[in-house]
């Protein structure tokens, strides 16, 4: 392996959502610049956390049969049961919730948590309160997804969006396939992701955990002891 070839892997590829933000940071931080030099180099380094927060690195899927992956980067902050949002029809009746926070380092592409048909999309309007309060499941805005799997299991996931976060974006549409860990969204500038497990599925992760998307097992499908709830 070449020099080059190991700066590459090294280079995390950006998604194509980011683009019109970075030119934007990038040409302020030239005018700052131009304006005073100190003002252009903190706007180089707002320019470089834009590039970092709009970052899609390559994932590693677990392929076991079963798995529940984490849909997004960030810390598990509620594992509760809750009716999943009305307009995603999915139950009438509380359902295990697993909630991550994403801060605003988090890299914040959405990634599917399991392999199947997307049944339901369902955007709501809502507020923008800090995406870590509970209430946020229910008042903030968000963008709801339901994936039926090949098994006949249906988990809803949900993008909530948050204090700073103003802009929740889906790449998927009703009737579309998704396998395990494909990206589905994203939401920019910090935000919460909410999945609802069917019943009888059992959590694997703990309240204040990490999570990678794409790559952390947050449930298995085929295990069947409930869970005790927790949250901070």
């Amino acid at each position: 392996m070449t020099v080059v070839d190991s700066i590459r892997r090294l280079i995390v590829p950006v998604h194509p959502e980011g683009y019109p933000f970075i030119a934007v940071f990038a040409a302020a931080a030239i005018v700052l610049g131009w304006l005073w030099s100190p003002l252009g180099w903190v706007g180089g380094i707002l320019t470089v956390w834009c590039i970092f927060f709009f970052r899609d690195p390559v994932r590693t899927v677990p392929q076991r049969e079963g798995l529940v992956i984490s849909p997004a980067d960030g810390r598990v902050s509620m594992i509760i049961p809750c009716v999943p949002p009305p307009e995603l029809e999915l139950s009438e009746t509380p359902l295990t919730r697993v909630s991550i926070f994403m801060n605003v380092f988090d890299c914040h592409v959405n990634r599917a948590p399991v392999a199947g048909s997307v049944s339901k999309v369902a955007y709501r309007p809502g507020l923008f309160l800090n995406a870590e309060l509970a209430k946020a499941s229910d008042d903030n805005e968000r963008n709801g997804i339901v994936i039926d799997t090949p098994g006949g299991r249906r988990f809803g996931v949900v993008q909530i969006a948050g204090l700073v976060a103003r802009r929740i974006v889906g790449f998927v549409r009703e009737g579309d396939e998704l396998g395990t860990g494909e990206r589905f969204g994203l939401i920019r500038f910090g935000s919460r992701v909410d999945v609802y497990l069917p019943e009888g599925v059992t959590p694997l992760v703990e309240v204040g955990q990490l999570t990678v998307a794409g790559e952390t097992v947050i449930a298995d499908a085929t295990a069947t002891k409930r869970p005790a709830f927790a949250k901070i």
